[in-house]
């Protein structure tokens, strides 16, 4: 198997070639302004390249979730998980080498910028049995890598460039191979651009821009000018991994392309003016005298199924019990309410919590533990909500309504019915965030829009302010609480 893909060719018809095991060990710098076809040439070189080696794509636009069709990538749509499953994630990517798309198009700059921080830091911190070679693509680096924090807190800036920098900087030991694309070199910090040996530089017009580009192509700046006059989908090519001087490509064909296809020019229909005017108004009329419902968004796949999908292991087999089943219920109740006691504020993750229980239940004389870490996840959640006693038929019509639910949203909406069925006040915010695992009030109103849409429950505000949830299946709703 050869290590060299084509990019496209130069100005003879000849193919560029893009040596994969040198590139793994000198990074990519790709520059080009909007328009200049950049998204293109990362997508012609994942092409290529994904039989040869994994590949780890942030992609703020969901741009390139597509290539899970045609070879097989596993699309992590960030903004449905929590920090600490995309953590988890993380790790599994190592684990097992798949090659995934972390789709950060849902989430806004900031939570992009330290999600794709918390993201790389693991992949950079795996054991180092894990060290295997993985092309990281990161798509508008400047987002990640930005010389002024902007509108995003210092936090938010200092956490995304330390990761970068240790990708760009440290991570080729560790297997990681930096492919960084920017439409502004201007705008990136220069210590994550410094460490890039290879560069494809494209279309850019400002002179600010072009002087880098040419600082980096080992240009004269009066050479610099043809930089500006490059067309859409041609670049410059230069270092170990391509050629030792520069030269022109223009990038080949994909097979794969964005959701949205490429936008072109589509004349507007020919209508009367009068004839548009009134079915532009009209239409207005009508739904604002009715309002359609709501379409039901597609449900997030649960982070464990993920998970499933990053791994392809083989199920484990049933343990056969060595106690009695009664018994061991009785202990679970025991563990499972002491656990939620001892919780306070802290939000470990839910195997760090199995294998708190495996422990408190062998304390308590049990050889091994009852449940398996699936069923523990339920119960926790039943537990956190108060329900820690799983044969209490008070909890069967609750548990049934939960069905549509993904199992992370398991346990807010048990604390919704359980303050249902007693009449007790809407648990507020930080209640549901707890029991969702997050501290982001932003979540927990997703989480709300997305079970109403679903149809699990339905939430009014008084005018005071006050929010009340009743749940349709069990024909109850909570008493008026501050939210």
């Amino acid at each position: 198997m050869t290590a060299s893909i084509s990019i496209g060719n130069d100005s003879n018809g000849n193919p560029v070639l893009v040596d994969v095991e040198e590139l793994l060990a000198t990074r990519l710098l790709v520059q080009g302004n909007s328009g200049s076809g950049k998204s293109h040439l990362l997508r012609r070189l994942l092409e290529e390249s994904a039989t040869l080696v994994q590949q780890v794509v942030i992609d703020p636009e969901g741009d390139f979730v597509t290539l899970a069709d045609e070879y097989g990538h596993v699309v992590i749509d960030a903004g449905d998980y929590n920090e600490r499953e995309i953590v988890k994630m993380a790790t599994r990517i190592r684990e097992h080498r798949a090659s995934v798309v972390l789709s950060l198009e849902s989430l806004e700059l900031e939570a992009q910028m330290k999600c794709a921080a918390t993201f790389l830091s693991t992949l950079f911190d795996a054991p180092r049995d894990h060290w295997y070679p993985a092309l990281v693509v990161v798509d508008e680096a400047q987002m990640f890598a930005p010389v002024a924090a902007g509108d995003v807190s210092d936090e938010a800036r200092r956490l995304s460039l330390a990761a970068m920098t240790n990708l760009m900087c440290r991570g080729r030991k560790r297997g990681l191979a930096g492919v960084i694309a920017t439409q502004r070199l201007a705008k990136l910090a220069k210590n994550v651009a410094a460490e890039a040996s290879n560069f494809l530089m494209g279309r850019t017009f400002l002179d600010i821009d072009m002087a880098r580009a040419a600082d980096l192509l080992g240009m004269e700046r009066r050479q610099a000018e043809q930089i500006r006059d490059l067309e859409r989908g041609r670049f410059l090519a230069l270092g170990p991994a391509i050629c030792r001087r520069p030269v022109a490509v223009r990038i080949g064909t994909v097979k794969t392309s964005t959701r949205g296809g490429t936008h072109k020019l589509m004349p507007p229909p020919v209508t009367a003016t009068g004839d548009l005017q009134e079915l532009l108004f009209a239409q207005v009329e009508e739904e604002s005298a009715s309002p359609p419902p709501p379409r039901p968004e597609p449900a997030p796949l649960p982070a464990e199924e993920v998970m499933r999908a990053l791994a392809a292991a083989p199920s484990a087999r049933p343990v056969e019990p060595e106690f009695d089943m009664g018994e061991s219920d009785g202990v679970i109740v025991e563990v499972l309410e002491e656990i939620v006691a001892d919780l306070g504020e802290a939000q470990p993750g839910v195997s760090t919590l199995y294998q708190d229980f495996t422990v408190r239940c062998r304390m308590k004389g049990l050889k091994r533990a009852p449940i398996d870490l699936p069923a523990f996840r339920k119960r926790f959640a039943m537990a956190q909500a108060g329900m820690a006693d799983a044969s209490d038929p008070r909890w069967d019509d609750a548990l049934r309504a939960a069905e549509p639910l993904p199992e992370d949203m398991l346990a807010p909406f048990l604390l919704i019915a359980r303050a249902a069925m007693q009449g007790l006040p809407c648990p507020d915010d930080a209640k549901l965030a707890r029991a969702y695992g997050t501290s982001s009030p932003g979540r927990v109103r997703r989480l709300i829009d997305y079970m109403e849409k679903l149809g699990v429950i339905v939430a009014r505000t008084d005018f005071g302010g006050r929010r009340s949830i009743g749940v349709p299946q069990l024909g109850l709703s909570t008493a008026a609480a501050e939210g």
